[in-house]
Order: C-alpha cells, then structure tokens, then sequence
C-alpha cells in the first residue's frame, strides 16, 4: 500500500511509493523545521485491523440474512502526530526561543531595587490576571546579573522598573535578544501582548 504526501512548495499531494502502512490508505501530513529538515507529525490513516481485532460490528438496516450487521473501517486521525515528537520539532524549529503565545516565560519583572517590589508584584498581577505566564526577581543578585538571567532563560521580555517606572506607572521594556525598547504604560504593554498571542506573532 503507498502512502501519500504532498508539501507547501509544491501545492498538492504525491504518492510515496513502498513506503506504506499496514493499517491502509495512509495520509501523512509532514513539515518543515528551521533547518529544512522533514518531520513526518499529521496523519490520516483507514485501519482495517482494529475493527476485527475488537469485533466491532454496526446495524445496517437490512432485513436480509446475514446481512443485518456490517463490519466497519476505522479513521485513525492525529492532528500533531504524538505530542513527544511534535515537541521535540518544535523545540528544534525555534531553539529554545519560543514565541510569546507558546513560551512557557513570558514575561520576567525586574526591580532595580527593594523598593519597587511591591509595584512589580501588582503588575506581575496584572499581567497573570490576563493569562500570562509572569515571574518577578526578587533575588538579591545584581541588576545586571538578573537580566543576564533573563536572557539566558529566554523570557520574551524583561520589565525594568526603577522609581521612574514607578512614578509614571509603567514598565521598561527589554527583548531576550537585550534591545532596549524603552518606557511603556502597563495597560499600553498588556494590549501590545494580548496581540501578538491572537494572533501568533513570530518575534
């Protein structure tokens, strides 16, 4: 039995020939990495096999002899394929910088001093409470030590705050690749998040 493929490039389907599958007509839906290698992940798949192993059976309606149950063929459907391998090209395609709406730290706050604990505690609320995933470095490492941090943990974004931030009840904003992108309202910045994750931005 051969199985079909097709790619994005080529706009259509193509038959592998010998390179089926037991079970029947086999739809493998495969992608592409940052790299450029292949990974087999979706399938569409008939399963002739399993309907017999469980003696599966269904009521077809007719009166005649024999011919009063049927045997079934099952669709086996995996949208990502196994979650370990759709993980495992994931975690290749974007190599550890993984864009906002499937990054596991978001957003890490840093105060430039003891003081402004307490205000980085409210906007880290803010932020959780619009379903962010939100640390705050309460450490008493260096200021540059806890960016360096940071970074090196692929938040997407650092928030500075120091009394200025404070007073005018914003955040500084740095990307995990240290560009600086300057002061920005609380609410301003929830917006801008929301936004790329509906909408799936790649940074």
């Amino acid at each position: 039995m051969d199985k079909f493929a097709g790619t994005k490039a080529d706009g259509g389907w193509k038959v592998n020939p010998g390179d089926g599958a037991f079970y029947g007509p086999k739809i493998d839906i495969k992608v592409m990495d940052a790299m450029d290698r292949i990974h087999q992940c979706a399938t569409i798949q008939l399963d002739f096999q399993l309907p017999i192993r469980f003696d599966l059976q269904y009521q077809t309606g007719s009166k005649v002899k024999g011919e009063t149950f049927a045997r079934p063929v099952m669709v086996h459907r995996a949208m990502l394929g196994s979650v370990e391998r759709m993980f495992a090209v994931l975690c290749e395609h974007y190599a550890g910088k993984w864009p906002l709406w499937l990054s596991p730290r978001q957003v890490m706050l840093i105060p430039v001093h003891k003081d402004w604990n307490d205000y980085c505690e409210t906007v880290r609320a803010t932020l959780h409470k619009e379903g962010f995933y939100v640390d705050v470095d309460l450490s008493k490492s260096t200021f540059v030590k806890k960016v360096r941090n940071a970074q090196v943990s692929q938040y997407n974004y650092q928030l500075v705050v120091g009394e200025q931030e404070v007073t005018n009840g914003t955040v500084n904003i740095r990307t995990r690749n240290n560009k600086q992108e300057g002061e920005k309202k609380v609410e301003d910045f929830v917006n801008m998040l929301k936004e790329m994750r509906d909408t799936y931005v790649i940074e």
